[in-house]
């Protein structure tokens, strides 16, 4: 998904599904979810001037309207708690925390239930 204005591009989201039975965000959770199908959300991009006004939520909105998963997942850097508010206001919850290599920062793993929004 691309925003554009005027011809310019101003932001970008993208992702893709992940492959049954590998999700890797299962080792966070206690049960597993009646379906645990996943959309991951790699990244999501807005240019300074365009932030602050929902376009990353609408962005966010549209990549996600047309799937199937009944979950999405995103990580978010931990020394970014503002950043990491802003998911959860859109419905994510924090189920752990990973760093994927030694060098890597600390990610908080944000999962979104999408069975259970409106």
């Amino acid at each position: 998904m691309v925003a554009f204005e005027g011809g310019e591009p101003i932001g970008f989201t993208y992702g893709a599904p992940g492959e049954p039975g590998r999700e890797w965000w299962r080792e966070y959770l206690a049960e597993e979810p009646a379906d645990p199908s996943t959309f991951s959300v790699s990244e999501l991009m807005l240019r300074p001037k365009w932030r602050k006004q929902r376009l990353g939520e609408r962005l966010h909105t549209a990549l996600l309207a047309d799937r199937p998963e009944a979950l999405a997942v995103l990580t978010v850097d931990t020394k970014r708690p503002r950043l990491q508010a802003m998911y959860e206001g859109w419905g994510y919850k924090k189920v752990g925390e990973r760093q994927p290599f030694p060098d890597s920062p600390l990610y908080a793993v944000m999962l979104l239930d999408r069975t259970h929004t409106t």
